[in-house]
C-alpha cells in the first residue's frame, strides 16, 4: 500500500547533506528527470528501474513541479520492472532442443557444453522477449523542512534497494535510519541526552551496532506500555512540536490484543505470537516470566474522536500496517481535480504526521520514566504486576 492509503507500512530516515543551489525544488526535479523510469515493454531488456509520479505509476514526466512538490514535501515513487523466464519451462525447452540437435547427429551421445549454453541463451532470449514485465513500486515521502524521509515499506530488501537508488539519484545526500536510540535522541531535550548516553550500550555510532546493542529500549518500552495499559493509565499529553497537534493536547495510547515475543537460545531464536483480547495480559505476562521479551506489538491511539493503530517492531521502530483515520474531503461537480488532489494530499499528511507525533509523545513519556531516578520504583511495580496471580 502507498503513502496515500489509509493504511501503510513505513520506515523513516534522516536526510543528511546539503541540497546544492538556492532553488531546491528545481534541483530535485532535475535529479528525478535524470533518473526517471524508462519502460521496457517494447525492448528485450530484462529490467528497468527509475522514478515515476506517486499518483500515476505509468507516468515518469516530472516536467511540472506540481507532479512531485507540495510546499515542504516531495513525493515520488520508485518503480522496478523485471522480466522473468519460468525456470521449469526454460529447462524443458532446452532439453527438447538438445534432443533434436542430437537426433541430427547420431554419432554424438552428448551435446557439447558450448553448444548447450548457446541453445539455452537463445531460448532464454526468445522467451524473455515474449514475457511481460512484472512491476513493483514503492512510495517515498520527503519532508525537506524536517529532513525526514519516509519509505512506504518495512521490508529490509526493499529498504536497502530504495536507499541505494535515492543516494544514486540525489548525489551528495545520505540517509540515516531513525532507529530507537536515534528517535530517543530526537524527542529528548538536550539536558536529558547525557542520561540517555549512559544507557546506550553501543560502543560506536555504527547503525547496526546501535540497533543490536539497544534492543532493550524496545523491550522496556513495550513492557512499560503494557503495564500502564493494564493499570488504566492510558492518558498522555502531546509534548513534541513536530506535527500538527499542539503541545499539551490529550491523547489515549494503549496495547490490547496482539504481541510477538521472542527468546534467544544457543540453538536459535524462539518466537510466539499472542492475539485476541487479553484478560490482564496473563498470557503475555507468563511468556515474559519465562524469559521472553515483547519485540512487536499493536499500538492503539485515540485523539479528538480519531483513531490510529500501528504494528510497531521494537528492534528498529518500523511502523507496520500504520492505519490512520480515513481522509474525508467534501467535493462536488464544480471541484477542480487538481485542487481536490492537493486537498487530499494535505489532509492525508496531517493525519499521518499527527499519528507519528502522538507516537513520539508516548515514547517521550516512557523515556521520561526510563531515565529518571524513579525508574527502580517503576520497575519494581512492573515486576510485582508481572508475577501477580
Amino acid at each position: 500500500m502507498g503513502i496515500m492509503s489509509n493504511s501503510v507500512s513505513i520506515y523513516q530516515y534522516e536526510v543528511t547533506g546539503e541540497i546544492p543551489g538556492n532553488d531546491h525544488r528545481m534541483w530535485v526535479q532535475q535529479c528525478l528527470e535524470k533518473n526517471r523510469f524508462e519502460p521496457i515493454d517494447a525492448t528485450p531488456d530484462p529490467e528497468s528501474t527509475g522514478w515515476v509520479r506517486f499518483d500515476e505509476h505509468m507516468n515518469s514526466d516530472f516536467g511540472n513541479l506540481a507532479s512531485f512538490s507540495f510546499e515542504d514535501y516531495y513525493i515520488f515513487t520508485l518503480r522496478k520492472d523485471v522480466r522473468k523466464v519460468p525456470a521449469a519451462l526454460l529447462k524443458n525447452l532446452v532439453e527438447k532442443e538438445c534432443g533434436e540437435w542430437l537426433k541430427e547427429r547420431p554419432k554424438l551421445h552428448k551435446v557439447p557444453f558450448g553448444r548447450k549454453r548457446e541453445i539455452r541463451e537463445n531460448i532464454h532470449a526468445a522467451l524473455l522477449a515474449k514475457s511481460l514485465p512484472d512491476p513493483s513500486v514503492c512510495d517515498v515521502l520527503w519532508n525537506e523542512k524536517t529532513n525526514i524521509l519516509s519509505i512506504a515499506s518495512i521490508s529490509t530488501k526493499t529498504l536497502d534497494f530504495v536507499e541505494d537508488q535515492f543516494k544514486k539519484t540525489f548525489e551528495g545526500l545520505g540517509l540515516v535510519p531513525i532507529h530507537p536510540i536515534r528517535r530517543a535522541e530526537r524527542v529528548l531535550s538536550e539536558e536529558h541526552r547525557p542520561s540517555l548516553d549512559k544507557l546506550n550500550q553501543a560502543s560506536s555510532r555504527d547503525v547496526l551496532l546501535q540497533i543490536k546493542k539497544n534492543r532493550w529500549l524496545g523491550w522496556d518500552f513495550f513492557l512499560w506500555l503494557m503495564f500502564r495499559s493494564a493499570e488504566g493509565s492510558s492518558e498522555y499529553k502531546i509534548v513534541t512540536d513536530m506535527g500538527p497537534a499542539e503541545p499539551g493536547e490529550i491523547f489515549i495510547a494503549y496495547l490490547y490484543d496482539r504481541f510477538v515475543l521472542t527468546e534467544e537460545h544457543e540453538d536459535g531464536t524462539r518466537k510466539n505470537s499472542i492475539s485476541g483480547p487479553q484478560k490482564d495480559f496473563s498470557e503475555a505476562r507468563k511468556s515474559i516470566q519465562s524469559g521472553k521479551n515483547i519485540t512487536e506489538a499493536l499500538l492503539y491511539f485515540e485523539k479528538d474522536m480519531l483513531k490510529w493503530k500501528m504494528s510497531l517492531k521494537g528492534d528498529v521502530f518500523a511502523f507496520g500496517s500504520f492505519a490512520c483515520p480515513p481522509v474525508k474531503i467534501e467535493k462536488d461537480e464544480m471541484t477542480d481535480p487538481m485542487m481536490e488532489r492537493d486537498a487530499v494530499f494535505y489532509e492525508r499528511m496531517s493525519l499521518l504526521e499527527t499519528g507519528l507525533q502522538v507516537f513520539e509523545s508516548l515514547f517521550a513519556a516512557f523515556l521520561s520514566d526510563r531515565i529518571s531516578g524513579h525508574w527502580p520504583q517503576i520497575l519494581k511495580a512492573m515486576n510485582e504486576w508481572l508475577h501477580k496471580v
